[in-house]
């Protein structure tokens, strides 16, 4: 095993170790209308629902939306903190959000697996009035955490 790899799966493994079953991670941001331009440019999603007024206007929305992926990529920030690796990814669409919303991202480490070094978790992803608006279940493995958990909720 070259030297590389044994840091690596050390500092793998503290990541591992630092996680426990119950921690939350906080994220909350507002989209805006360059987001949404932005989002689309990136990925070639120009769907009517997310780039037309007019179209989204006399759509059962009334109005633009933003892509469902972008409130879901806030995970990614979070995870990105955590150094986190993805290995799957489970998201269900539940509302719409709208350019100007904003919204917040829960995510909580629900089980360790030992043997392979994973996290599994879940977010919800909620507007102000507390509208869950996508739930997502992901599991992968930390590896550089550089984000401390939500401070534990007082009794």
């Amino acid at each position: 095993m070259t030297d590389t790899a044994a840091t690596f799966r050390a500092r793998r493994q503290a990541a591992f170790d630092l996680a426990q079953v119950g921690q939350t991670y906080t994220y909350r941001r507002t989209f805006t209308d360059g987001d949404v331009s932005a989002f689309c440019g990136v990925t070639g999603d120009f769907n009517p629902f997310h780039q037309d007024d007019e179209f989204s206007r006399d759509s059962p929305f009334g109005r633009r939306i933003v892509p469902g992926l972008l409130p879901g990529s806030m995970l990614t920030h979070i995870g990105g903190m955590l150094g986190f690796l993805a290995a799957e990814m489970h998201f269900e669409f539940l509302r719409p959000v709208y350019i100007g919303d904003t919204v917040t991202c829960v995510v909580e480490v629900l089980e360790k697996d030992e043997t392979r070094k994973r996290l599994h978790c879940t977010a919800h992803l909620t507007t102000p009035d507390g509208q869950v608006v996508i739930q997502a279940h992901f599991s992968g493995f930390p590896t550089h955490p550089r984000l401390k958990p939500d401070a534990p909720a007082s009794p």
